[in-house]
């Protein structure tokens, strides 16, 4: 069907058929005027079979519905800019960018230009990028099931407060993430006598807690054959250097072996925090570690790994990791083991399990923010 066009639509019809996007011209009965090459290829249609007709034509009614509130947008903004879809020779369908623009020449006749921009690359990676997020939010509610299910495993092994004869022991852990690096023990070796052990891997997260739990079942088995503190710290490094070793890879730990008959203990670390035996109303006393950090070096367990202490009625042993001296204020000041000696001076006036809960809250009120480390803390009474 010939259509007079306007004078000015054929002046442009060169310009038009210059440019990268499809272009279709409609008058104000809604009949298709012009449209250029690229809208030809695009939709795979002929100019011929398009110019006279109204374009709702080759459309769905469902398409056309929404095509019609898109044209009564445009007349009455003036202009319009949306996504929608071109149809295709063949029935297809062609995602595009909608811009249109109402327009009067000089005799007062409207008509609407339309720039057609193909997005059909652009629709395809988003479904790509959908498809994928799919796949990652499965894949990450399988790993946090995991987690949660990890994170019970590690709580079971966590150290328990516990009384044992005369003595009395409090206890600790709260790691960072959803599992840590943290963990510790309290075990009967036999009738008389009492382990104490804390332990803390380097790292955070699900690596740190898998070699943490290797570590825990080779110090179990240690200390199952009576192995002296010293001789289990040259047993732990050597096993690790040898199964686990790895780059920037470390543990420390402390661990006391208490007599309860005799009142004495055997003391042992490695590169830890010291651990402090304070009477309720004294300056807690350290005990410094006299063997360096584990896992990196195959001397790092000293020849006198173990010192022995004596003990008095109502001592309190305290054991910790460095989630609580690396604990930094507001103005950047860490607490260290200057300051956990106040705090744990201060309170050993308590109650065992209210001294362990005043420790913590002392930490929490000095700390800026939640924990930066994993946290682990035994206190034990004789």
């Amino acid at each position: 069907m010939e259509i007079a066009k306007p004078e000015w639509l054929e002046q442009m019809e060169a310009i038009l058929e210059m440019l990268n996007e499809g272009i279709l011209i409609s008058d104000d009965c809604d009949r298709v005027l012009f449209v250029n090459s690229v809208f030809e290829e695009m939709t795979g249609m002929s100019r011929a079979d398009i110019v006279g007709r109204d374009p709702v034509e080759l459309y769905s009614p469902e398409d056309y519905l929404v095509l019609q509130e898109l044209r009564r947008k445009t007349r009455q903004m003036g202009r319009s800019r949306d996504e929608f879809y071109l149809p295709t020779k063949g029935g297809g369908r062609l995602p595009i960018v909608a811009s249109v623009r109402s327009v009067e020449d000089p005799e007062g006749r409207s008509f609407d230009i339309v720039a057609l921009i193909d997005i059909s690359e652009q629709k395809a990676a988003e479904q790509d990028l959908r498809t994928a997020n799919a796949q990652l939010e499965k894949r990450q509610k399988e790993i946090d099931e995991d987690l949660v299910l990890a994170a019970r495993v590690q709580q079971s092994i966590a150290p328990k407060s516990m009384v044992w004869g005369g003595i009395r022991v409090e206890t600790f852990y709260h790691p960072v993430r959803t599992i840590g690096g943290d963990f510790g023990l309290v075990s009967p070796l036999d009738e008389d006598h009492l382990n104490v052990l804390v332990c803390d891997v380097s790292g955070h997260g699900i690596s740190s807690a898998l070699i943490a739990n290797r570590i825990y079942s080779e110090t179990i088995s240690q200390l199952n054959n009576c192995a002296p503190l010293g001789e289990m710290l040259r047993q732990l490094n050597h096993f690790v250097m040898q199964n686990i070793g790895a780059a920037l890879f470390f543990f420390t730990l402390s661990v006391v072996r208490v007599d309860r008959r005799g009142r004495r203990m055997v003391f042992a670390g490695a590169g830890h925090p010291p651990a402090m035996v304070v009477h309720p109303g004294e300056e807690p006393r350290l005990l410094e570690s006299r063997s360096t950090v584990l896992g990196v070096l195959p001397d790092a367990v000293d020849a006198e790994a173990t010192v022995e202490v004596q003990l008095d009625a109502g001592d309190r042993i305290v054991l910790y990791t460095d989630g609580i001296t690396d604990a930094f204020n507001s103005q950047g000041k860490m607490l260290g083991v200057a300051g956990v000696q106040r705090f744990v001076r201060e309170t050993a006036m308590l109650p065992l399990p209210e001294m362990n809960k005043a420790i913590l809250d002392r930490v929490a009120e000095w700390r800026e923010g939640p924990p930066a480390d994993d946290i682990s803390l035994v206190l034990v009474e004789v």
